[in-house]
């Protein structure tokens, strides 16, 4: 008997009969012998109804103080869900029990909106599964070490399915969304875009971690770091296929590089748009000012992506960087008012019209070329790379946001992504 951990994303969890749905696969699970974990999400735009709610009140920036009454008030939106799912489980004759995450407990640190899982107290839940009850978790959230509700930031509850799935030594982790599975890019930019079979644990987290909004990337690092076995899927199949029919739909994370991964040089196209250029301009080249310079954002809890330094010219040089938009108000005001009177740097810019463009794939590992063919494809395409990024399996670029859906289409022909697999 097998133990299972669901997650089901807002738009799966939008309505009552959307609901009702789920708490009929879900109990087809159950009563094939699968002891059965759930993790819902609130339902689809609950949160950003919320936190529109909350701007409304305070407009301003936020405070420690009221990001904690944020998290707060955002947690309650999924506490709706595994309550209806319950509801819902009871009606189809289950035992079925909900939790939010600090009755778990999900224990987390203090960064409000952004917290980390510590550690998750498993006893209650396994009580309960041994008990025949179908346990229904709240995603996106838990609690301090002060007793304090945090939430883990936007995409959140698959990183509490895969944590959960993680304490519990669960058989899989299903995560159920919108889509049908892990695709070479958009397939609404790229209608030839191909659903991947399966896809490497490494070329998921750098695809979600470029762009790719299919899995949140600290979820693809809990299930990394645990071994989670992990499958994306649809929850809009009907809800009575077959399970061994529906346990092999969708996309599978492997931890295997097998022969045949391997002969693709680039899996997938992704891209993000969320993010904006900062440049702190005429800075002293001298040692440490990199870290003069992202120390203050850093210890803000402000995440960077890609890093640019140019050359120096009469001792000093321009320094970029990039961040999501949420936090590029706040990084402009942390950089003028605290780093340039400290450096004595000329002045600050910001530009919030880029992207990013991303080619992944673990076959560039083992062939050459990859980056150089991915430039020429950009430039005969006319468009300018401001940045470059590399890893072993990915390369991106930072261009002019209005020439992404081009580079994206362009980069997908080029690596002829939309041809069948051999």
């Amino acid at each position: 008997m097998a133990l299972i951990v669901h997650k089901y994303g807002g738009t799966s969890m939008g309505s009552t009969e959307r609901i009702r749905n789920v708490a009929l696969r879900v109990a087809k699970w159950h009563r094939a012998g699968h002891r059965m974990v759930v993790v819902p999400s609130a339902m689809s735009g609950e949160t950003n109804r919320l936190l529109g709610l909350a701007k409304e009140l305070q407009p301003s920036s936020m405070t420690p103080e009221s990001l904690r009454e944020l998290d707060a008030l955002a947690a309650t939106g999924e506490q709706v869900s595994v309550g209806l799912l319950a509801l819902a489980l009871q009606a189809q004759g289950l035992q079925a029990v909900s939790y939010a995450g600090w009755q778990v407990a999900i224990e987390t640190d203090s960064a409000y909106s952004k917290a980390r899982i510590m550690r998750i107290d498993d006893a209650r839940v396994r009580a309960d599964l041994d008990a025949g009850k179908v346990v229904i978790i709240t995603g996106f959230q838990g609690i301090d070490g002060t007793g304090n509700v945090t939430t883990l930031g936007r995409g959140g509850s698959d990183t509490s399915a895969v944590a959960v799935a993680a304490a519990l030594k669960a058989d899989e982790c299903l995560i159920y969304t919108d889509v049908d599975g892990v695709y070479t890019t958009d397939p609404r930019i790229v209608p030839e875009a191909r659903r991947l079979a399966t896809v490497s644990f490494e070329e998921m987290l750098e695809m979600a971690s470029m762009g790719s909004k299919v899995l949140q990337i600290r979820s693809v690092e809990f299930a990394g770091k645990y071994r989670v076995p992990l499958r994306v899927l649809s929850s809009f199949t009907p809800w009575d296929i077959p399970i061994d029919e529906e346990s092999r739909s969708g996309t599978l994370i492997t931890f295997e590089e097998d022969e045949k991964m391997e002969q693709a040089v680039v899996s997938g196209i992704a891209f993000n748009r969320d993010e904006a250029k900062v440049s702190v301009i005429g800075v002293p080249d001298k040692p440490g000012i990199a870290y003069q310079i992202l120390g203050p954002v850093a210890d803000a809890n402000i995440d960077v992506d890609v890093i640019i330094q140019n050359v120096s010219h009469d001792g000093r040089t321009d320094f970029s960087f990039t961040v999501n938009r949420n936090d590029y108000a706040r990084t402009l005001e942390l950089l003028r008012t605290r780093v340039v009177p400290t450096l004595g740097a000329n002045e600050v810019l910001g530009d919030t019209r880029i992207c990013k463009v991303s080619i992944v794939g673990i076959g560039m590992r083992s062939h050459v070329g990859v980056a150089s063919k991915m430039f020429r494809t950009l430039s005969e395409e006319g468009i300018n790379i401001q940045m470059i990024s590399t890893s072993e399996i990915k390369t991106s670029v930072v261009i002019d946001e209005k020439y992404m859906e081009l580079a994206v289409r362009a980069l997908h022909r080029a690596f002829d992504l939309d041809q069948p697999v051999a």
